[in-house]
């Protein structure tokens, strides 16, 4: 069964969702892919605790990697396996869409890569934000080309929340 809490951040409030207690989703405001309210169940601001905590810690610059368990089963079985390649960059680096795709074994599908980096449902714990364009551009972010930046700067160190 689902459930759902809204928290506050650096980013505005950031609605968490859990599925039999497992996060499966965490989405900003205005965000392109967000899925209809109603899907996120009732409101329950008691089962989220650990995840608050670690994103706290996170935006004081006191964490580096999420540990909190993760449900990642919806998608294509290639939306997963990017969003699989997604927890593997390090916090502070990004990688190209097209890295990914070599990683991924399939050099051509960086637009593919980018259609499911922007159908991630975990936003900041899953670092959709450390994906760039080849040149190291900022393209298309879920969550807003600003909030990406913000991101990537707070991560580099040169923003602070």
């Amino acid at each position: 069964m689902k459930c759902h809490s809204v928290i506050d951040s650096p980013y505005g409030p950031l609605t968490l969702v859990a599925d039999d207690g497992v996060l499966c989703g965490l989405y900003m405001t205005e965000q392109r892919h967000r899925p209809p309210e109603e899907s996120f169940g009732p409101r329950d601001d008691t089962l989220f605790g650990e995840t608050e905590e670690q994103l706290e810690a996170y935006f004081k610059g006191a964490l580096k990697e999420f540990t909190v368990p993760l449900l990642l089963d919806g998608g294509t079985p290639f939306q997963r396996a990017v969003w699989d390649q997604l927890r593997k960059i390090p916090y502070g680096e990004t990688r190209s869409y097209g890295e990914l795709a070599e990683f991924l074994g399939n050099p051509g599908a960086s637009r593919a890569v980018g259609l499911a980096n922007g159908k991630n449902p975990i936003g900041i714990i899953v670092p959709c934000h450390r994906v760039v364009g080849a040149n190291g551009s900022l393209t298309g972010y879920g969550g807003g080309l600003d909030r990406k930046r913000r991101l990537l700067d707070f991560e580099n160190g040169t923003a602070l929340f």
